[in-house]
């Protein structure tokens, strides 16, 4: 299996990545062999940099993070050093560079799929062709337990239900050795992360600033703007100036930082369910000069406990009667309530045929190919196969509930033969890709670790984004799992200017 390192066109057989320097004339000559052409200047930065001073750099963002309360919670049991439910991400130093005719056709791939993501989930809660046509299967949406059919009908400004998408991408080495991206999941509903792209952009500055001079960096920290722009744009027909709040399931929640973040970054309200309450089908917000009418709800809570009067009866962190105030046109919901049936994993498959059903175009990105338990052949060949497999839940997240077979143990597959024997439509399986690697500062100093990025999609009245997204590391040799719930961490993500 070929591998791609973001950095170096021919990476070391084992350990850490070599520089060579020698004094001449009093200079330093740094000779860093094999750097791809867009990261030469860096890389010569980088040899030039003691290691006592990047681990003082290291030491300083940790201290600053931690101060500033750059954490996420992990539910569960403590971690192998004990560590309690709220943890800091661990940040890298070195960040991956991306040059602008790259980004370009990320960006336009984004945009393309994102699009046809939004006109699907229009098509299946309004005349639902693309069922009819046959080209999605039909029991595949309408028994999805993402489906909800309260939102029938409902319009919803623009016609847009993701506002706010996180797309994963991958990079691995295709049949000539050369990075191609590929998409490797869609995250529509509550998508995370945008808040350590802000924050590790921030870092970077502080730390380094000489860089930002001697590198044409795009900007990312408009993104708040954007956002709420995009907020703005989704209220109903009638609200001029429309109020917007971020809805959140409260401090205890994984991502409750973010949440935060974003509303003091928007300068906009951050609320709790108790804060909301709704009167003639018009949502309001209890604030200290009485109740204020909300116009544009940017949740960050699943749709099962948006309203105990629809959903799940004893949830206490929705409102009750939103839904009604929705499908009066009295107020919008960020990103859409059902908008999960389109980021499933047994729907993913299908992203390409919608982009040709709707858009009549080829997909500029590529899928991973993915393996659907639920069809006969495809389960035949991945329990035969499990050794080699990605295997996941179509419904899992955050890392959890799957199989990563190449580094699994005899006992981990079976157990989940089993588990795909009882419930093979709740799975999908891909191959095992090498994800590019890109150096990391790690103890032993600086050595290639596996890489994804999140770039984020904002859509209103027209389709935007910042040049960037979260590029999540995974810190373990030789891991491919970079979720931060997994010991996964982050770098700044760079996209040269031309």
């Amino acid at each position: 299996m070929h591998k791609f390192d973001e950095m170096y066109a021919q990476l070391p057989g084992t350990g850490q990545f070599q520089f060579q320097g020698q004094s001449q004339a009093g200079q330093s000559q740094v000779q860093v062999q094999g750097v791809r052409g867009h990261y030469k200047n860096y890389a010569q930065w980088l040899a030039r940099q003691p290691q006592d001073v990047m681990r003082a750099r290291r030491e300083e963002a940790e201290m600053i993070f931690r101060r500033v309360g750059i954490t996420f919670a992990v539910y569960g049991a403590k971690d192998e050093d004990g560590a309690g439910t709220e943890r800091l991400i661990p940040f890298d130093l070195i960040p991956r560079i991306i040059p602008a005719d790259e980004w370009a056709r990320l960006e336009k791939g984004l945009v393309q799929r994102v699009t046809a993501l939004n006109r699907f989930l229009h098509d299946v809660y309004h005349e639902q062709e693309i069922l009819q046509a046959g080209i999605v299967p039909a029991e595949q949406v309408l028994n999805n337990a993402q489906y909800r059919k309260e939102m029938m009908g409902v319009y919803v400004p623009h016609h847009i239900y993701s506002h706010i998408a996180g797309v994963d991408i991958v990079r691995a080495a295709n049949a000539n050795g050369e990075g191609e991206y590929y998409v490797l999941e869609d995250n529509l509903r509550v998508p995370s992360g945008v808040s350590y792209m802000l924050e590790d952009r921030k870092m970077m500055m502080r730390l380094f600033p000489d860089l930002f001079s001697a590198h044409p960096v795009a900007p990312v920290m408009h993104y708040p703007d954007l956002l709420l722009e995009t907020l703005r744009a989704s209220a109903q027909p009638g609200a001029p100036d429309p109020t917007v709040v971020v809805l959140t399931p409260g401090m205890y929640n994984s991502a409750y930082f973010e949440h935060a973040f974003l509303a003091q970054q928007m300068g906009i309200e951050l609320v709790e369910g108790q804060d909301l309450f709704v009167k003639d089908r018009f949502v309001y917000m209890r604030t200290t000069r009485g109740a204020k009418r909300v116009d544009v709800i940017y949740r960050r809570v699943d749709d099962d406990f948006l309203d105990p009067l629809v959903f799940r009866p004893t949830s206490t962190l929705g409102c009750e009667g939103l839904v009604d105030a929705l499908s009066a046109g009295n107020v919008s919901v960020c990103n859409a309530i059902g908008t999960g049936v389109a980021d499933d994993k047994s729907i993913y498959p299908y992203v390409p045929k919608m982009i040709e059903f709707y858009l009549g175009e080829k997909p500029i990105l590529n899928n991973v190919p993915t393996y659907v338990c639920r069809k006969a052949d495809d389960l035949k060949f991945v329990l035969s196969n499990l050794q080699d497999l990605v295997v996941k839940e179509v419904h899992g997240a955050g890392g959890y509930g799957m199989l990563v077979g190449p580094a699994a143990t005899k006992q981990e597959i079976e157990d989940f033969r089993k588990a795909l024997e009882a419930n093979p439509g709740g799975y999908i399986a891909q191959p095992t890709l090498s994800l590019s690697s890109c150096p990391t500062f790690v103890e032993s100093g600086v050595a290639p670790r596996h890489i994804d990025l999140r770039p984020f999609v904002l859509s209103g009245k027209d389709v935007q984004m910042v040049p960037g997204g979260l590029t999540r590391v995974a810190l373990k040799e030789g891991s491919l799992v970079v979720n931060s719930s997994q010991g996964g961490g982050t770098k700044d993500t760079w996209i040269l200017e031309s």
